[in-house]
Formats: structure tokens, sequence, C-alpha cells
């Protein structure tokens, strides 16, 4: 049995859960995004951020949950040194359902996956190990993260294997991209334990896992663990385990904490949220378009394939870029372009903000392509100069010569260089005749791709007559 809990960060909110400290905590010197509040100082009172309740539901309605009509929060007791008041603000059904979802669920490749319950809580401050060995080893932390909203999304042990985990974790990532409450590539922003265990045996939670990836490791690795341990009769205590990235197995960390070991309370600071019908129908209708629809009215208005429409409605960067180039007359070449040519150019993060592409760009180069005055060939080495520069298709094209070849005795020329060059190729195609596209592919290489392909086959039929 297989089971995740899935920690959040909302990104895109300004201020952390209770206070008025910035939620993006990156890029400042350890313990300066703080105040008394997220550092618990006493005779400070939390107040609930509104906007980070909207963010969670609309997360709750895209996971198909219910969520009630009251909130309550809750202090969990432990002391961790991250944890500077020594209790974190979380939720936690314990009078009836108070968290933000719950009974959700999710389908991947025909298997539903059941969502237990989400909830919205407070991230934790970071942990830093520094020295060489153990009896060098610092600990230091740093608060700046202390306070950061987050939501925690319980699923019940649906999973069947390691890889349906981790196909769900990348719909999951896809899903709040698109829903712009978080941006799951950001460092921590998205984390994931696994909670596994084997018929007779006891639960084991496998924790610090640092990628998607390493979690399907790591699930392979403890299911074989408890499997072996089965199998010679030794009993599976129920425990936490850390997943060690280097030996790439599970270390014992701790005994596994229960409900009540936590010794949950009701935080008396903040009251309990009414969830109105006006502001969960408003949430509701302001949702942007699931990925699901879009693939669909992909393929239905513009007969993209399908192929195509999933990978480009999955990936908020691509589909915003298409939504505002295309029109219905360039919808397919649009699409083709992004997936076939643009997404190796702008493949990471860091591409993606270097990149000077505007939607216009891409709009341009197509519309020179199908009024015939580049070649696809031409296109795709514009689009490159473009993202580097962001220079108009027009100026680059100018720029570095990239206008298509259509004069035929310019051509002509060409060919019959090809021709003399290439005899025994030339007599290849005289006997079969579709293997003239490699005498095309001579030219446009010469040409570095700016031959019109349409003449240059004619001219080459003429010339070697066939």
């Amino acid at each position: 049995m297989i089971g995740l809990e899935i920690h959040c960060q909302l990104t895109k909110l300004e201020s952390k859960l209770f206070c008025t400290c910035k939620a993006n905590y990156r890029g400042f010197e350890p313990n300066t995004n703080i105040c008394p509040v997220c550092m618990g100082m006493p005779g400070t009172l939390p107040r609930l951020n509104k906007k980070a309740v909207e963010k969670a539901t609309m997360i709750a309605m895209a996971l198909n949950c219910k969520t009630p009509q009251r909130l309550g929060f809750f202090r969990k007791n432990y002391f961790y040194p991250d944890l500077p008041k020594n209790f974190q603000i979380t939720q936690l059904n314990l009078y009836g359902p108070t968290s933000i979802g719950e009974q959700g669920k999710v389908s991947i490749e025909g298997k539903e996956i059941r969502i237990r319950r989400i909830q919205i809580e407070e991230d934790p401050g970071r942990l830093i190990y520094e020295g060489v060995s153990e009896r060098t080893a610092i600990t230091l932390v740093d608060y700046n993260r202390a306070g950061t909203p987050l939501v925690e999304i319980v699923t019940e042990p649906d999973f069947d294997n390691p890889r349906q985990v981790r196909i769900f974790l990348n719909v999951l990532s896809d899903l709040l991209e698109n829903l712009g409450v978080s941006d799951p590539t950001l460092e921590g922003a998205m984390r994931a334990d696994a909670n596994v265990s084997i018929e007779g045996g006891n639960r084991v939670e496998v924790k610090n896992i640092g990628s998607f990836h390493d979690l399907e490791k790591a699930i392979h690795f403890e299911l074989t663990r408890q499997t072996s341990l089965k199998e010679r009769g030794i009993e599976i205590a129920q425990e936490t385990r850390h997943w060690d990235d280097k030996r790439k197995i599970t270390i014992s960390s701790r005994s596994k904490e229960e409900d009540e070991d936590y010794r949950y309370i009701l935080e008396g600071d903040i009251p309990w949220v009414i969830m109105d019908e006006t502001s969960l129908q408003g949430w509701k209708k302001n949702m942007p378009e699931s990925i699901s629809s879009k693939k669909e009215r992909y393929v239905s208005k513009y007969r993209i394939p399908a192929q195509v429409a999933d990978v480009l409605s999955s990936d908020k960067y691509y589909s915003d870029l298409f939504e505002q180039a295309h029109d219905e007359s360039n919808a397919k070449e649009i699409a083709n372009m992004i997936t076939t040519d643009l997404m190796g150019l702008v493949d990471t993060r860091e591409k993606r903000e270097q990149s000077k592409l505007a939607p216009k760009h891409l709009s341009d180069l197509v519309l020179m392509m199908n009024s015939g005055k580049v070649t696809r060939s031409s296109a795709k080495n514009a689009l490159q100069e473009i993202v580097k520069t962001g220079k108009s298709v027009s100026d680059i094209m100018s720029s570095i010569g990239l206008a298509k070849i259509s004069d035929e005795s310019e051509l002509g020329k060409i060919i019959d260089d090809i021709i003399s060059q290439e005899s025994t190729a030339v007599q290849q195609a005289k006997e079969n005749p579709q293997t003239i596209n490699y005498l095309v592919g001579k030219v446009m290489q010469k040409t570095k791709g700016k031959a019109d392909p349409t003449i240059t086959l004619n001219l080459f039929k003429k010339k070697i007559g066939i």
C-alpha cells in the first residue's frame, strides 16, 4: 500500500500565512524575512491570510474535494529547531470536517486516486547542515521560510506501484501551475513524503526526498526492504525513514508519531472561518480553464493532434504563449512551432526567464511561413535568434539573410552543382523517384534551409527527367 503526503507552497501569495512578511523568502539573507508573529514571540497574534484560503479552496475544487461550511485551525505540538513557536498551526478533522477539503479524487491512466484531505498550514524554517564529519557537523537555522503558506494534500493508499506515484505528482504539479497558485519548479515549493506498507506489516513513512524521480526510487527500495524482512520473519517497525540520496537507500530516523503524540489543541487565536456560498461560487467562477478542457478544445476546435494538444495544455508557460499568439487561421502552426521548435530552446526555468520571445514573434513568424516568405527551416533558425535578442521577425530575417530563395535561375545553378556531385543519387532517383528527397535535402543543406522546397523539387524532376 502506497500513500502520499504532499506539501505545496502557495508561492503566488504576497505575504505569509499569519503575518505580513514576504511569502517569497528566497533571496533574503538568512533570518531577515521574519517578524515577532512568525517567530512566535509572546504576546503576538496570528492573522489569517484570506488569499491563502481562496487559493487553497481553488486547489480543493480542482481535486474534486468537498469544502466544509467552517474551517478550524489547530496547534500541532512538537519540538524542532526550525519551529520557533514549538508548535505548528495547521488543520485537522478533529471535530468533524474542518479542513479546506476532503474526499476528493484524481484519475491517472484510468486509475482513481482518492484524496483523503487537504489542509492549510504554515511551513517551518530551514535547517542547514555544515561540517565534513559527524564530529565537526553543525546545524544552522534560517527562519525566513517559517510561516510560508502551504497546503498539505494527503492521499489514500491507492497507488499500485512507484511509477503511478511519479505520474500522479507530475499531473498535480501541472494542475497547481495551471491554477496560478504555485510554481512547483521553485526549490522546496513542492515536496512529497510517502507512506509505504505491505500486507501484514506496519506503515513506514519515507521523508527527505529531493525529487519525484528520487521518490519513485525510494518507494521501490522500501517495498523491496519490507518484502525481504517479511520473508525472513522479521517484524517491520512502524517508523519514519529518510532517503539517503548518495547510497540510494532509506535510513531509520525515528519511531513514527501518531496523531495523539502531537497533542493537537484548537488554536484559540484564530476564530472559526465561515465559508459562505457567495465566496465559494465566486472563486469557482474565477478558476482558470482546466488542463483537460484546454486539451479537448485544442483538438476539437483547432484540429491539433491529441499528442501535441496534451503537451501544450499541460504546461502553463507554453499554453499561455499559444493563447496569446494564435487565431483560428494559424493555431495548428503555432502549436507545432511551440512543441517542435521552442520547447528545445527554453527547456529550463532559467532559459524561460532569459528568453526575449513574445507571443507576437510566433504569430509573425507563422505568417511569413504561410505567405511563402520563409521556409520552415529558416523560421526555426530565426526563432533561435528571437529568443536570444527579442528583435522583430523582419529585422531578424534581413540581418542574417533568412528570406526564402525562390528564384529559379539561382536555384538552378545550385541544383546543377548537386547533380554533377551526386551522380549515383541521381541515377537512383531516376529508378526510384521517392529517393529524390535526398537530393532536395542537399540543396536545403547548401542554402541553409532557405531554398523553396516545392520549386526545388520541381526543378530537380525537370532536370533529371522524372
